[in-house]
């Protein structure tokens, strides 16, 4: 069965590692197997039924081409986090979170807007018109807004969900996404407050071996929804409640 398979792939990985009791938010109760070393153990059997449903509604909404917006900046998940948006071609924040990016979505569209523009100009060799100097300070410029937008450059509009790696670091994010109603599936360690998502995956968030087979196992769900967009297109689901909710 696709969960036992599941099951001993989490093991593996090292899923099933969550905090000492002392950090655990009440919320992560119900997912808690046992203490190991003084060290909180997840239920690996509920971690696996959250993670297929987690995935059932992406590859649902990637089904219908929607747009997911992957979410991780703390250095385990930085990279794995970029290399799973790209590969299945939707936009990512890696870094630090700006502030509006979902509340005051038009100005940052401006903001990658102007980064569009000042690259295509510096390709084009539209740039030679200004000095040394001012070529310099643009070429800063271009840098910056890169840093904190360039994985946002296929963002169009809202996303209709977002996947997000350590929803505790990243509360700024899901504060944004409650707020404008946009779906939040999570893989949350036993730090986090499980009740602010739509589809909670708890597990071990703070190893990169951990991070990356979840993140991959998200981005497998989405190529297969991507697959099938040729299909006549579902609903698409609407804001869901967390399963301990």
């Amino acid at each position: 069965m696709q969960t036992t398979v599941k099951f001993e792939n989490l093991l593996q990985a090292g899923a099933h590692f969550g905090f000492s009791k002392s950090r655990r938010h009440p919320s992560a109760k119900p997912f808690i197997f046992g203490i190991k070393n003084r060290v909180e153990i997840f239920d690996l059997e509920k971690t696996a039924e959250c993670l297929l449903k987690a995935e059932d509604f992406l590859k649902k909404i990637a089904e219908n081409k929607g747009v997911i917006l992957f979410v991780g900046s703390k250095n385990e998940a930085s990279k794995i986090i970029r290399e799973m948006a790209e590969r299945v071609n939707m936009p990512y924040v890696n870094g630090r979170w700006i502030g509006g990016t979902l509340t005051n979505f038009p100005e940052i569209k401006r903001r990658v807007e102007r980064m569009e523009s000042l690259i295509s100009q510096k390709e084009k060799g539209e740039l030679a018109k200004y000095t040394k100097k001012e070529r310099l300070l643009i070429d800063r410029e271009i840098e910056t807004l890169q840093k904190m937008f360039g994985g946002l450059r296929s963002l169009k509009g809202l996303p209709k969900a977002l996947f997000i790696v350590d929803p505790k670091k990243e509360a700024i994010a899901v504060a944004e996404a409650i707020k404008k109603s946009v779906p939040v599936a999570a893989l949350a360690g036993s730090d986090c407050d499980l009740n602010l998502l739509d589809r909670p995956i708890p597990a071990n968030d703070s190893s990169v071996s951990s991070i990356r087979f979840f993140v991959e196992q998200i981005a497998k769900a989405i190529a297969e929804g991507q697959k099938t967009t040729d299909n006549q297109p579902a609903s698409l689901p609407g804001r869901p409640l967390a399963t301990n909710r």
